[in-house]
């Protein structure tokens, strides 16, 4: 039966080739890849090397991928393999279906299209209409060998010549349509060209199929970059400029083999000529999670490479906040900020190779700069801005899904805080002013919880480290801000609190010894005369979390769920399981009527 493109696409993904073949024979390291002697052929010395999607044996040229080898070397049918792969890959075979099948045939027919729309445009790029077109390239720098390898072409004026010239191939204007490279009217019938007088650039997928172009218009026409639209076999958000010769390029060594991720076409191309051959580019969004899941495939830890503006900012927190609840301690990011005003392009044109290959080897990993990102333009903040931007921080951190990294990434933004906004000013000399307190029968119940939340933290300092995240995310009043904001500093300066005396102590000598009394005077009065052995044993983390659960029992819910999902997954520690099962309990009491601590 036909498979659908996309889920053998998938299984490959999912189904590294080296441990497959080394389950054939034996391998060994060569450089990033591997080698083996060839199963395929008896010889002495390997000549077989697996990459990191598909083998190739420079002895008797035996070449393919996963499937190609399970087939080869177990002789089995393509839909045998597949379903063993399938099945050890945890992937349900997709079911025979006719809509399947026609849309695989579409498939086809529409890349024998794009083909044939391409060798159109790359040729005309070489006669006289494309003239304007070729010296724009070559004026950029190109060489007549890159412009033929990216297979660059013009479109023509869009006056119908396309439409004619594909007649003569049996390819009609609905076809055109469907393909992306012409524009239906209002009632879906082909209107007209959607390139014309454009320098064009195939956009392939992973594998160096042709799924959609893109244009740069000459002069000051608008949009200046064009991407085809939406398509059966194009998605925007899925595929990457370059990355078809990206896997090939990064299996060298030293910043010309690195995966590189710029912000164009021409970054690309001009990249890839001054020997950077991994360098890709999206299609003029933002990264996506696809795009990032892609680029890991091909290596661990990607350099993104911005423009040194704005947008190019703009770009680094876009790409930093994608990535973060994708990381794990095998995948990451790298950075690497380009002078202002510069792209790849024009610093490669400028200042040479070396120029670019001193930025790329001085690319810092994403923990080392994403506090610059995320604290970009705070300077000489107040303590509502400290507060603020530690709160932010926290958030960040805790979209990584691995909580052991993201216990580290936390200690790293916060390490980078202190050293920031705390040290620089002098910490041991601050003294704050004195803050109104308001009379217990006044607050609202929320503030009396949130008091409570404090003073637990204040008896009981062993509960910081365990409810600290959700802590930090808490709306608070700006004396009670102030009082978590000095708890944490301690907290980060010494890798835990001290005893409940000396940290009132502490907090004290920093001005914050009211706050501290009344918080405990509110839990001394909210829990006086309760039976609260009954409630919470002698748990203060149970107690904790009741009191967070009251000032959102649905959010606490939520948060509580998704972590039963993620412990269902295996994602959690043993740690992260005695938390939820706190919590769980914290929960259940509520169900059963322990919510009711309202006078």
């Amino acid at each position: 039966m036909a498979l659908d493109p996309a889920f053998l696409d998938e299984l490959r993904a999912r189904t590294p080739i080296a441990p497959v073949i080394g389950r054939r024979t034996k391998l060994v390291r060569s450089g990033k890849n591997w080698k083996a002697c060839c199963p395929f052929h008896g010889e002495k010395t390997p000549s077989f090397y697996i990459y990191d999607d598909h083998y190739h044996c420079f002895g008797c040229q035996a070449h393919g991928d996963v499937i190609t080898f399970v087939m080869q070397s177990e002789g089995r049918t393509f839909i045998e393999t597949v379903e063993e792969l399938a099945t050890a890959a945890g992937m349900e075979m997709p079911k025979p279906d006719p809509v399947q099948r026609a849309r695989a045939e579409q498939a086809r027919t529409l890349g024998d299209v794009l083909e044939a729309v391409q060798q159109s445009w790359q040729r005309r790029l070489y006669q006289p209409e494309g003239r304007e077109g070729l010296a724009y390239l070559h004026g950029r720098g190109l060489t007549d060998e890159t412009i033929a390898a990216f297979g660059l072409g013009w479109s023509g004026d869009g006056r119908g010549g396309l439409v004619t010239e594909m007649a003569e191939h049996d390819i009609t204007p609905a076809m055109l349509v469907e393909a992306g490279v012409m524009r239906a009217d209002e009632d879906g019938r082909p209107s007209r060209e959607l390139f014309f007088n454009r320098v064009t650039f195939p956009i392939r997928d992973r594998r160096g199929r042709l799924v959609s172009f893109g244009g740069r218009i000459l002069g000051d026409g608008q949009p200046k970059y064009l991407n085809g639209p939406e398509t059966a076999v194009f998605s925007k958000r899925r595929v990457l400029f370059g990355l078809d010769r990206a896997r090939e390029g990064v299996r060298g060594t030293g910043a010309g083999a690195e995966l590189l991720v710029v912000e164009g076409y021409m970054d690309v191309i001009a990249l890839h000529q001054a020997g950077f051959h991994g360098a890709v580019a999206p299609l003029g969004t933002a990264l996506t999670a696809e795009q990032l899941e892609a680029l890991w495939q091909v290596a661990p830890a990607p350099v993104l490479c911005f423009d040194g503006d704005a947008a190019g900012q703009r770009a680094a927190v876009k790409a930093a906040q994608t990535a973060l609840p994708l990381l794990n301690v095998e995948r990451t990011l790298r950075f690497c900020v380009l002078p202002e005003g510069e792209d790849p392009d024009s610093l490669v044109r400028r200042d040479g190779q070396a120029a670019m290959a001193s930025l790329v080897e001085g690319a810092r990993p994403m923990g080392e700069v994403l506090f610059g990102l995320l604290s970009e333009g705070v300077r000489n903040p107040g303590p509502e801005q400290r507060a603020a931007l530690r709160r932010r921080l926290v958030e960040v951190a805790a979209l990584i899904p691995d909580r052991a990294l993201a216990s580290e990434y936390r200690s790293t933004l916060l390490d980078s805080f202190f050293e920031m906004f705390r040290r620089a000013g002098g910490r041991g000399g601050v003294r704050r002013a004195p803050v109104a307190t308001a009379p217990v029968a006044l607050m609202d119940a929320d503030l009396q919880r949130q008091c409570i939340l404090t003073a637990i933290i204040l008896e009981q300092p062993v509960v910081l480290p365990e409810v600290q995240d959700a802590y930090c995310r808490l709306e608070l009043p700006a004396d009670i801000a102030a009082l978590r904001e000095e708890l944490l500093d301690l907290y980060d300066m010494r890798g835990e609190l001290p005893p409940a005396a000396e940290l009132v102590a502490c907090l004290s000598a920093a001005g914050l010894g009211d706050v501290c009394q009344r918080v405990r005077a509110v839990r001394g009065r909210r829990m006086r005369g309760q039976e609260d052995d009954d409630l919470f044993g002698t748990d203060p983390r149970h107690e904790w979390w009741h009191f967070y659960a009251l000032l959102n029992v649905a959010r606490f819910a939520d948060e509580i769920r998704s972590d039963t999902e993620r412990m269902c997954a295996g994602e959690l520690d043993e740690a992260a399981w005695l938390s939820l099962r706190t919590r769980l309990l914290a929960l259940e009491a509520l169900r059963r009527g322990g919510e009711d601590w309202d006078e």
